[in-house]
């Protein structure tokens, strides 16, 4: 029985490229980088089908998605907590206190739904804490870190809305082709 070993290792690669666009997902449900690891997905296959699809042109578009969706991502919840009249300090608060209570949420023993809890709970509460030692106004407080919490959940739906929209975009080019 001979073996065809170049189908073998192009179903090793694909099988790769898929274990690496289901954890691009899972990633970007934790508001994590998800983008960057279908990007890497996408490098392989492209590798494996070169010059074919997904090609230079198709990695370059995906590398501008995941440095937009990075840059998105910073600039979410200062502008989030500023949009509503909030101080820098409180947007730097509520994007450090999303990130500790991220990781802090994976204790929540409800995978994915946990973390996105810790992260929205340590934006408001950080954004929270620092407007409210600056104004002394608990009701002003809590409008501004809703600014926080509002921006950060937008910037979960892009991030996915993204990788989602990659990960489509590789599998289809990749069975079409």
């Amino acid at each position: 029985m001979d073996v065809d070993w170049q189908s073998v290792g192009l179903f090793g690669i694909y099988s790769l490229a898929g274990l690496l666009c289901l954890v691009g997902f899972i990633l970007s449900c934790l508001s994590l980088s998800g983008t960057w690891v279908v990007l890497a997905a996408s490098g392989l296959v492209a590798w494996a089908h070169w010059p074919g699809f997904p090609g230079i042109g198709t990695l370059v578009v995906f590398l501008l998605l995941c440095i937009g969706v990075e840059i998105a991502e910073a600039m979410a919840s200062a502008w989030g907590v500023q949009r509503r009249g909030g101080s820098k300090a409180a947007g730097w608060a509520a994007l450090g206190g999303g990130f500790l209570g991220m990781i802090l949420g994976s204790f929540i023993p409800v995978p994915v739904i946990g973390n996105l809890i810790g992260m929205i709970a340590g934006s408001f509460g950080c954004a929270f804490l620092v407007e409210h030692a600056k104004m002394k106004k608990a009701d002003h407080a809590v409008h501004v870190a809703t600014g926080a919490v509002l921006a950060r959940l937008g910037v979960v739906f892009i991030k996915l809305g993204t990788t989602l929209a990659m990960i489509l975009t590789l599998t289809i080019g990749t069975v079409l082709t």
